[in-house]
């Protein structure tokens, strides 16, 4: 199979400190990958490089010619503000932007897609509710339906499944499973083990920097567990900077 994307001694940071470093890896495309890490692994930073959010201090981000829209990608809950004047039906609306624009309008085709995601992810009868009134499960089905409309290759989720009901979880899973299954490229930041192992078939343990990266039954053993726990809590914030980085001529 083809690379969706490519990860070649990729260092990420903030103010050239690294957060992830001397990064290499591939995922194929219509892979189903986990990140799994400790608290301050490097995870969510590793997804904003991907996304383009952040640029690499070094090394490469190769995503095999996919394009920005091509990519669906749902950040942390708590990145997601809650107070914006939205409804439901309109934030879901937002996955249609790259096909309508900012200010294209919704025609009846458009309407019938909006609908049937809201629907896959069962929301339905709360098209008209502000989004400040859902609940945490609630509101992470709304963004599904959202990330469903983007039609998207790539699909980057950061912890998709934290702090949310039983029921919403098996729900989204589902999701996921059936993007897995239309050979869309799947890569999801996630701390539950045993749900990794049950529904993951690859998974990347990053600690900072790769433990180990292959088959999960091969990945997340006590003792990658282990090292990949130690190796966070030996960093400290202190670090020093990394050289700046070049800029391209």
């Amino acid at each position: 199979m083809s690379a969706a994307l490519q990860l070649k001694n990729l260092t990420l940071g903030y103010d050239r400190h690294p957060a992830v470093h001397h990064l290499s890896g591939t995922v194929e495309t219509g892979a189903l990958v986990a990140v799994v890490g400790p608290n301050g692994a490097g995870k969510s930073t590793l997804f904003k490089g991907i996304v383009g959010v952040i640029k690499p201090l070094s090394g490469q981000i190769d995503l095999g010619g996919l394009q920005a829209r091509e990519i669906a990608y749902l950040p942390q809950a708590a990145e997601i503000d809650r107070s914006f004047p939205i409804s439901v039906y309109d934030m879901v609306a937002m996955g249609l932007w790259h096909r309508t624009g900012l200010f294209g309008g919704i025609d009846r085709k458009a309407r019938h897609e909006i609908e049937r995601a809201i629907a896959a992810v069962g929301l339905n009868g709360f098209e008209g509710r502000p989004i400040a009134t859902l609940s945490g499960g609630q509101t992470q089905r709304m963004l599904f339906a959202r990330l469903l409309l983007q039609d998207a290759r790539m699909i980057v989720l950061d912890e998709p499944f934290n702090a949310i009901d039983a029921k919403t979880m098996a729900d989204l899973l589902d999701v996921v499973r059936r993007w897995h299954q239309e050979k869309r490229t799947v890569i999801a930041a996630l701390h539950d083990i045993q749900l990794v192992k049950a529904n993951f078939p690859q998974t990347l343990l990053l600690a900072r920097q790769s433990v180990a990266w292959g088959d999960t039954a091969e990945v997340l053993t006590p003792e990658n567990l282990l090292t990949a726990r130690r190796m966070c809590e030996a960093f400290h914030d202190d670090a020093a900077a990394c050289a700046a980085p070049l800029t391209a001529a």
